[in-house]
């Protein structure tokens, strides 16, 4: 990873510090728990979500939202996270699973998951966007928290490098859907795979109703809680 110096380090450390925001107004918590998910749009894979407790004085270089890093960043960040970390977790749940409870509550199966999975016990959690049901440490909901905040910026890594790399281990096993290209989203080349050679094992069902009918012949509709198609690219 490129060393920054002087004026270029100075603005980065600046950025970083702005984005401890949360972590600095809640800091009479001992352990602070950042939580986000990745995969809640894609028509094929799992839901992943990360937990990370990073230490209060940590510094992680070019830490973001996994959005706007390149892969290789992320790669690169991944290691250093898990690295540095008090603890971290990563939940996943299948796609068997996001079609039996719908995206939105296979996506808080998979961020309880993560939290279960933490050495330490955080005392508060701060959420990219939703409240966790289920879970009695006290939460703070911040919309676009990946980009606000260190400590979910960090987990939105986990999840997604996880997720990504889940889905280059699928194209393996179904090498005509292009996984490792575009990871499950609804690409043109994706959904032509998918009319062309029907839904493989990891697809969606209640995702692809538009696209193909199943071997039974009944057209699914959407995503039933309606957010099949929030957050591309996560």
């Amino acid at each position: 990873m490129r060393q920054l110096k002087g004026e270029r380090l100075e603005a980065e450390l600046a950025r970083l510090e702005a984005m401890r925001q949360y972590e600095n107004r809640y800091g009479e918590y001992a352990f602070i728990c950042g939580i986000d998910e990745a995969g809640r749009g894609p028509l094929a894979g799992p839901v992943a979500a990360g937990a990370v407790i990073l230490p209060k004085d940590c510094r992680i270089l070019y830490l973001n939202d996994s959005k706007k890093l390149s892969e290789k960043r992320r790669e690169e960040l991944f290691d250093e996270i898990r690295d540095k970390a008090v603890a971290y977790g990563v939940g996943i749940v299948s796609p068997e699973r996001i079609d039996e409870i719908n995206i939105l509550q296979a996506t808080y199966e998979a961020m309880r998951q993560a939290v279960g999975q933490l050495s330490v016990t955080p005392r508060l959690l701060l959420n990219d966007a939703v409240t966790i049901p289920q879970v009695e440490i006290k939460q703070i909901p911040i919309i676009k928290g990946d980009a606000k905040s260190v400590s979910i910026a960090a987990a939105s890594i986990l999840a997604k490098v996880t997720r990504d790399r889940m889905m280059e281990e699928y194209d393996k096993l179904y090498p005509e859907y292009g996984f490792a290209k575009h990871k499950g989203y609804g690409t043109a080349a994706h959904i032509e795979a998918l009319r062309r050679f029907g839904p493989c094992p990891i697809h969606r069902r209640t995702f692809i109703g538009k696209f193909v009918r199943d071997k039974a012949g009944m057209e699914q509709t959407a995503a039933g809680d309606g957010t099949a198609g929030e957050k591309d690219g996560e």
